[in-house]
Parts: C-alpha cells; structure tokens; sequence
C-alpha cells in the first residue's frame, strides 16, 4: 500500500511541475482500521443505534427503572397470586416442553406468530414470558415486533412508545425504548409508534443486531409479530429467530390458512403449534393443546 501511494505521490508532483502550480496529492493513505473506532455513516443516512461496550443485566436495570403497568388482569395470568386460573397451567407446560426442546437445539430467541388476526399470538406471547420468570432467577424479554397493528401494550397496560419503531428509525437506543415493570427479571419492549414502512425497518439490519446484543442477557427473548397471510413482516423477522410458535384459533382458524402460514417457515424453525381458545371441558381431548383457554383475540 505504502509503495502505491509513493507512486501517486510522485504522480502528483511531477504534473504539478509540468503545469507551474502546485497540486495537493489526489490520494492520501488511510489508517489501518481499528476495532475500537466507530464506523462512518453516509452523509445524511439514520445513525445506528449504539450500546454502550460491556453492557451487562445490572447497567441495564439501572438505567430502565421500573415504570408503572396496569396488566389487563382478563388476559394476564401471572400477575395476581393465584396460580390456579384457567390457562396458567397449560402455560406451565407450554414452557417445560420449551425447555425440552433446548435441550436438543440452541433456542433462546422465540418468535410467536398466526395465520390471521385476532387469534391470540400476543396473549400466548405475554403470558409465556411472564411464567418463563415466575422461575427463580429467569429473565425475558418480550417485544412486540407487530409495527401495522401493535397491541401487547393494552393487555401489560404499557405505554406504546418509545419503543421499537424509534429504535429501528435511529431515534432512540435500548435504554430508551426498554421498559421493566412490576414483575421481577421482566422487560418489555413496545412497538413504538405507528409507521407506514413496516418491511423496510424490520428488514434494515437493525432487529437483527439488537436480538445479537440483548441475546446474552436474557433467558428468553420472546417476539410477537404481525400475522403471517396478510403481511410479509413475520418471514422477515424468522431469520433472525431461533424457532417460531404458531398460534391457532380453535374452530375459527381456517386449516388451508394454517398450512399456508406455516409453508413460509422453514421446517428447523417450526417448534409447534398452540391452540388457542378451546373451550375448558375439551382441553383432555385436544393432543395438540398448549396454550389457554380463555377467550383472548389479541
């Protein structure tokens, strides 16, 4: 490199001898790069959000102080002290077979997701990182990645924003859009605001690098997204995933739909399919039971 730029160098004076006036060289040698330098942005282009280096659990929870919900107590199971509502249960068990299933394949990262609307993914999504803490010393994070029509702030009663939006525009870093509330070892990181670019900011990179950075200090990082017939955002936020839930709605969820949906993923990234809203005297009969019961269309 340092042999090129001898040449240019003399390049450059000698056509500045010829002209009669002196020309700066065209090219300069660079600096080697070094980890701990911070990478150039385009002129103009939404800075990355940065964490801070040798982020851990402790700086996190001192910087996301502890902010007020109001659980939507028909939705939310494990908030109140009774442990015998109909659903936690089949939730407890939703989570041993998840721990089961670590055991034979990396899983930390879940995303949670349905055919359609209204089938109950962002209840089975809040729920299961509310029993995965209820264990001693479990952390979770939950994100609501559904940016056309978010909805897990009602049933935690969270504020909407900050939240992910933000933080994939470059508005906002983590500390920012995290919020931890009444329960124990639980966060939660909202939607955000209302964006009309959906694919574009949960395919920018920006997903992707937050999940890597948050990954070590969690147990589970649990991912409601938008439904996947309507919308291409869940296939863009899988690829990031370690495996994908699918959640179906007893006796409304059409069969061709489900299989629909589920042809989007691939088979490694399929953990399993939770039905939802099968009324309490049937859960026996139902084999492929592993979610709730109560009527929840969030």
């Amino acid at each position: 490199m340092s042999r090129i730029h001898d040449a240019l160098k003399r390049a450059e004076q000698e056509r500045a001898t010829f002209t009669g006036t002196h020309a700066e060289p065209s090219y300069t040698q660079q600096p080697e790069a070094r980890d701990d330098m911070p990478s150039l942005q385009p002129s103009g282009a939404t800075p990355m959000p940065t964490m801070t280096s040798g982020w851990s659990y402790e700086s996190l929870v001192a910087r996301c102080p502890q902010t007020e919900w109001s659980p939507d107590p028909r939705t939310m199971l494990f908030f109140q002290e009774d442990d015998s509502r109909l659903g936690a249960e089949e939730f407890r068990t939703l989570r041993s077979r998840l721990y089961q299933i670590r055991e034979k394949m990396p899983l930390k990262r879940l995303m949670v997701t349905s055919a359609l609307p209204k089938e109950g993914k962002s209840f089975v999504a809040a729920n299961l990182a509310q029993v995965m803490v209820r264990q001693h010393g479990r952390r979770a994070l939950v994100i609501d990645a559904d940016l056309r029509n978010p909805g897990m702030h009602r049933h935690l009663g969270a504020a909407q924003s900050p939240g992910l939006a933000e933080y994939l525009l470059g508005e906002c870093d983590e500390f920012a859009a995290l919020q931890r509330g009444p329960m124990e070892n639980l966060f939660f990181l909202p939607a955000g605001r209302a964006v009309p670019s959906a694919p574009e900011l949960l395919s920018n990179g920006r997903l992707k690098l937050l999940l890597q950075r948050v990954e070590s200090l969690f147990d589970w990082v649990i991912v409601d997204t938008s439904p996947v017939i309507p919308v291409s955002d869940a296939t863009l936020v899988a690829s990031s995933c370690d495996g994908i839930l699918m959640v179906v709605r007893s006796n409304v969820t059409p069969s061709d739909l489900a299989r629909r949906a589920r042809e989007e993923f691939p088979d490694k990234l399929l953990l399993g399919v939770v039905l939802n809203g099968t009324p309490s005297g049937k859960l026996a009969q139902s084999k492929y039971y592993y979610g709730e019961a109560v009527n929840s269309h969030a």
